[in-house]
């Protein structure tokens, strides 16, 4: 399976380039504090500022539509271009919002239906194939690329656009609060100092085919499990999250030392910087690089997957000799296992294969292995 074109959109850009060029000089100020959510405390998040057009359909015009409408226009030609019939062209959305946010004011039931946008795509698309929503909360993204792999290996549809978005809702946000996970000061993973994450909101599109003289990235391998552990707590042994990891490299028939960089999950809580730390040192050691996007983004939910996929395909296509630097206050948790942090100023030697961690609620956990597929 090859992604042949993708954009993004989030906090720190209108398209991917623009994304690119700040996450890769690790810019953290693309943020804001609101004081209208949470009684008492600022909610710190990542938010999109681009002009969005409404649409007109009042069952659609949710913000997550208004995202994937921003992000077509970028891919209109591309999408345009795609040279099959219109019942072969899947859609896979990941979200865990959708327009919960907008219900809450147009107690209108369309708006919280998670498959809304999938709905939306489709119609506005003109496309009569398969369509569905992936909501495995942070895992989506990555989940949702598993069944488009599906889709085209079982000759259900011969491309799909695979869609990730999510914005920043109450819902979310006043759960991560109950749990005592979400901080008011830029979140720093894998830190002895690190007090929770920051949420961010975001929308990606990527086209992927079959044709694997297509020119793009080719996704090499993919790997999935379940913790069976806590409805909201990662196994700290990783049992599973290290079995995803080995599931991706036996799908991509590569060694873990092929791996050039890893984008971890990272979101900067006490739970899961130790058990992605326990998994990445039992199968990589210390040797491959990693970091987290995610003090430039925040924590996009559903769509956290996508912008991180979509990061990782500029970087392979972009590569100078720099990697997405881990930004945080340089002071490691010595109580977990100890992984290779990217350095802000380093070169790395290449950058040929990239690994994407992502893991949610319930204990999904997905990891998806990227490599060029052109020269």
């Amino acid at each position: 399976m090859i992604i042949t074109s993708y954009e993004a959109l989030c906090n720190l850009g209108n398209n991917i380039n623009e994304i690119f060029e700040k996450a890769i000089i690790g810019n953290i100020c693309c943020f804001d504090n609101f004081d209208n959510y949470i009684s008492e405390d600022f909610v710190r998040a990542g938010v999109i500022k681009s002009k969005l057009s409404d649409i007109p359909d009042k069952d659609f015009n949710i913000r997550c539509n208004r995202l994937l409408l921003k992000n077509i226009e970028l891919l209109k030609s591309k999408i345009e271009a795609l040279n099959y019939p219109k019942d072969r062209i899947g859609i896979v959305v990941a979200s865990t919002n959708s327009g919960v946010e907008e219900y809450e004011k147009s107690k209108n039931p369309k708006h919280f239906e998670l498959g809304n946008p999938a709905v939306f795509l489709r119609k506005h698309l003109n496309l009569s194939g398969f369509y569905t929503t992936v909501s495995t909360a942070c895992s989506s993204g990555l989940k949702a690329f598993a069944l488009a792999r599906d889709l085209l290996r079982n000759n259900v549809s011969d491309a799909v656009i695979i869609a990730c978005v999510d914005t920043l809702a109450k819902v979310p946000i006043y759960g991560f609060n109950s749990l005592e996970i979400l901080s008011d000061k830029p979140s720093i993973p894998f830190s002895k100092n690190r007090a929770g994450m920051n949420l961010g909101e975001a929308s990606a599109i990527f086209i992927v085919e079959n044709d694997n003289n297509a020119k793009g990235i080719k996704i090499m391998g993919i790997g999935e499990s379940s913790d069976i552990y806590h409805s909201t707590t990662p196994d700290p042994d990783a049992k599973e999250a290290i079995n995803a990891i080995k599931l991706a490299l036996s799908d991509a028939n590569i060694k873990p030392e092929e791996v050039d960089y890893i984008n971890i999950h990272g979101t900067g809580t006490a739970a899961n910087d130790l058990m992605e730390a326990n998994a990445i040192s039992k199968i990589f050691k210390n040797d491959v690089p990693v970091s987290s996007t995610k003090p430039m983004t925040g924590h996009c939910l559903g769509a956290a997957a996508g912008i991180e996929t979509a990061l990782c395909c500029k970087l392979l296509e972009r590569f100078d000799g720099r990697l997405y630097p881990h930004i945080y206050d340089n002071e490691y948790d010595e109580n977990i296992s100890k992984v290779n942090l990217v350095e802000k100023d380093k070169k790395y030697p290449k950058c040929k294969i990239c690994m994407c961690n992502s893991f949610g609620f319930g204990g999904t956990n997905a990891i998806m292995i990227m490599g060029k597929n052109y020269e």
